[in-house]
């Protein structure tokens, strides 16, 4: 995917959230988002997924404009996926009907074939034993696993994560990390907002350094966190990785 972002300007109860943010990459297949609490990351990746729309700018993927009227819109966000710090997860059903019921009541699959397009995920990914249990009974990483799954068995152009391992303890975020990577494999398109800074240049193409409204750099993992001469990234990231 290449992604091009123009002068996006986004404001909630008059406090300006994006501020005129800008910034391009290459063709990749990862992206994500680092920087600051209260930067703009989750606005910015809420845009990109189309469940907000900017007072100001736009956003094109592969050269294609991002819809801005609600119709449009939610076609948009029938061919992506988005998963949140929090699970979401129906907790009066099960894992499996979780799974089933997007591919179901929003695209259209009969049951039947619903249940055939789930059966090879929850075996790859670990989480066939524990189908028929209902949130309540899985474990944090078991609930944020089987949250990605649901979004990923829609077979999006691309997926969406919002800080998926913040609510979680180190070894329930090492099973979400672990899929994620494994993911990876399977040649999805993702952007992640994340502050693990590692996982970040383990599993991204580009990151983008989201803070004050803006994007402060952009570019391979690399550049970023070895080479950024920007004095407010080395600060931020001079705090984090010592």
């Amino acid at each position: 995917m290449k992604l091009e972002v123009c002068d996006l300007v986004q404001r909630f109860d008059g406090a300006t959230v994006l501020d005129g943010l800008s910034f391009t990459t290459g063709d990749i297949q990862a992206l994500a988002f680092v920087g600051p609490s209260g930067g703009g990351k989750t606005t910015l990746l809420r845009i990109l997924a189309g469940l907000d729309i900017p007072i100001r700018g736009g956003v094109s993927f592969d050269g294609m404009p991002l819809p801005r009227d609600e119709v449009s819109l939610r076609d948009y966000r029938k061919t992506v996926g988005t998963v949140f710090q929090a699970y979401n997860l129906f907790p009066h059903l099960s894992a499996l009907d979780n799974l089933l019921l997007p591919l179901v009541h929003v695209h259209g699959l009969s049951p039947a074939a619903a249940r055939d397009r789930v059966r090879e995920p929850l075996e790859r990914f670990r989480l066939a034993e524990h189908a028929h249990k209902r949130p309540a009974e899985l474990s944090g990483g078991q609930k944020q696993r089987i949250a990605i799954l649901r979004a990923l068995v829609v077979r999006p152009r691309r997926l969406f994560l919002d800080e998926p391992t913040s609510a979680l303890d180190p070894e329930m975020r090492g099973e979400v990390l672990d899929m994620i990577h494994e993911l990876r494999a399977t040649g999805v398109q993702f952007i992640l907002v994340t502050h693990e800074m590692a996982f970040a240049r383990r599993i991204a193409d580009e990151v983008a350094f989201v803070a004050d409204g803006r994007v402060l750099v952009a570019g391979p993992p690399g550049e970023l966190f070895e080479r950024c001469a920007v004095p407010r990234v080395r600060e931020f990231l001079s705090r984090i990785l010592c």
